[in-house]
């Protein structure tokens, strides 16, 4: 199993096992780092004081850290039929991770049809300290996986079935990656944070200027959003604008697309925002965390947040990379009987070394 230790050895740097490993969850250093891309990622900006920083603090969502006690069993998986069967979920002992890089998971909730949402988009940003970049990885919703203590199913449904807790286990079962840290913004949080950074300038074509205009018809949102200019080129989207670009997948005859195109489109996004902070200063990164703290749910502590916002600078010097999973020529669509259509991974094997490979970089031995 690509992604776990003793087998396959001579293929990977047992960097589960590094010394660092162990002490950096009971240093600051490493987590110090988290909040910095969260932030620099979501990208919101102002000026502040530190008391309304505090408070600001004080409102956030905070999730504490599960134990390892109360993580459910995972169940024996079973395959599609003409594909290869999964094999067994990695277990947690063998997931790979490494000081060098910090693995956050960026969760979007949809929560518009109840109190518990389904994730959206589903996005790992990779901070590698050894190469200097942060890694966008995207994760196809619909992808057919174990559920730990569900048996199968589509991946968004782990977050349905139990947030953002079950949805990382899911992932670190089937991709043998460790999540570190994770962050979650809903429909209306997300609106929130482009409108208070003033909203976002996207270079957009004109499909997808068209699917924006029609979703704000469709949903009688044009009292209160104007609509984009229907041509190819940059546009500064407002928080609604943006959210229905995010979102664009194609409908009803309004532009060709899928769910690939539309976690391309989010990356995009993530990428856009990311750069537009790099010229912020560490006054603006304080008034970031004040304004945007209390519209983000975290497993990050108030201290963790506090040292992380003065290492934020260093990281808006990075490179962005983009990377999905199952990747090209490893998946077909399979249709279970409950979970309906789903993407099938092939090879799983070669999907966790692929993905392993692009976050952890020479950090891996060559394959």
């Amino acid at each position: 199993m690509a992604g776990t230790r003793g087998k396959h050895s001579a293929e990977y740097v047992d960097i589960s096992s590094n010394t660092q490993v162990t002490k950096i969850y009971k240093k600051k250093g490493r987590v110090k780092r988290v909040l910095a891309l969260i932030l620099a990622i979501l990208c919101m900006v102002s000026g502040g004081g530190l008391i309304y920083y505090y408070n600001a603090l004080d409102s956030m969502n905070f999730i504490p850290e599960e134990t390892q006690a109360t993580k459910p069993k995972s169940t024996e998986p079973t395959g599609a039929s003409g594909v290869d069967e999964f094999k067994t979920p990695v277990t947690d002992s063998s997931l790979l991770t490494n000081s060098k890089v910090l693995n956050v998971m960026l969760f979007g909730e949809d929560n518009g049809k109840g109190s518990t949402g389904r994730s959206d988009s589903m996005i790992m940003a990779s901070i590698d300290n050894k190469s200097k970049k942060i890694k966008l990885t995207s994760f196809q919703r619909d992808t057919y996986v174990v559920i730990p203590g569900h048996g199968n199913g589509k991946l968004n449904s782990s977050y349905s079935l139990g947030g953002a807790s079950l949805a990382i286990r899911t992932i670190e079962a089937n991709f043998g990656v460790k999540v570190d840290r994770y962050a979650v913004v809903d429909f209306n949080s997300f609106k929130k944070i482009i409108d208070t950074l003033g909203g976002v300038t996207m270079n957009i074509d004109q499909d997808e200027a068209v699917y924006i205009n029609w979703q704000l018809r469709k949903n009688n949102q044009t009292g209160s959003c104007p609509l984009v200019p229907e041509k190819t080129g940059k546009v500064k989207l407002n928080g609604q604008q943006a959210l229905w670009y995010a979102r664009d997948r194609g409908a009803d005859g309004v532009q060709a697309g899928d769910d690939w195109d539309r976690t391309s489109r989010q990356r995009k996004l993530l990428e856009t925002v990311f750069n537009s902070m790099k010229g912020a200063s560490i006054t603006q990164i304080i008034q970031i965390v004040s304004e945007v703290g209390p519209l983000v749910t975290t497993n990050l502590k108030k201290n963790e947040i506090t040292g992380l916002v003065s290492h934020s600078l260093t990281y808006m010097k990075y490179g962005v990379k983009q990377y999905t999973v199952p990747q090209d020529g490893l998946w077909v669509y399979y249709t279970d009987p409950e979970a309906g259509s789903c993407i099938q991974i092939t090879d799983m094997e070669k999907c966790r070394k692929k993905f392993a490979k692009f976050v952890f970089g020479s950090l891996i031995k060559t394959m």
